[in-house]
């Protein structure tokens, strides 16, 4: 079976973080490396080159491909922040309207900028799919 490419690295989170080129996107990785933290109780971890992940939970297909993944993360994008295990729980889709702008794409949410959300939407939105995918309490 072919090795994962995203797997937990030795990199610091913090000091990827400060890499990013665009403020935005840098200050916003900042308040979401700890929003996430702090929701979880996780400790971050870096994911391949540049996803920020907090908890792992164990996957098996039908097909018998499995590993490991984040459970909820993120990572700093030209363009947005890509947020992933958000969209997983039932809960998301009655969170989203309340979340403010952002966009949708297979598994994952993109926000542009953290002003134009409701912070406390996207912790229920990270406690909902960190709890869904772990089966834990955050």
């Amino acid at each position: 079976m072919a090795e994962l490419r995203t797997q937990p690295t030795a990199q610091e989170p913090r000091a990827f973080i400060g890499t990013v080129a665009h403020p935005v996107r840098r200050r916003d990785a900042e308040e979401l490396l700890d929003l996430m933290g702090r929701v979880t109780g996780e400790t971050a971890v870096m994911w391949g080159p540049s996803m920020i992940g907090f908890g792992q939970y164990h996957y098996r297909y039908a097909s018998g491909h499995e590993g490991d993944a984040l459970a909820v993360g993120f990572s700093p994008r030209a363009s947005a922040q890509a947020l992933y295990g958000l969209l997983s729980a039932p809960e998301a889709e009655l969170l989203l309207p309340r979340l403010g702008r952002h966009r949708r794409g297979a598994g994952c949410l993109y926000l542009t900028s953290l002003a134009a959300v409701d912070r406390g939407v996207l912790e229920e939105l990270v406690d909902t799919g960190y709890r869904f995918t772990t089966g834990k309490s955050a």
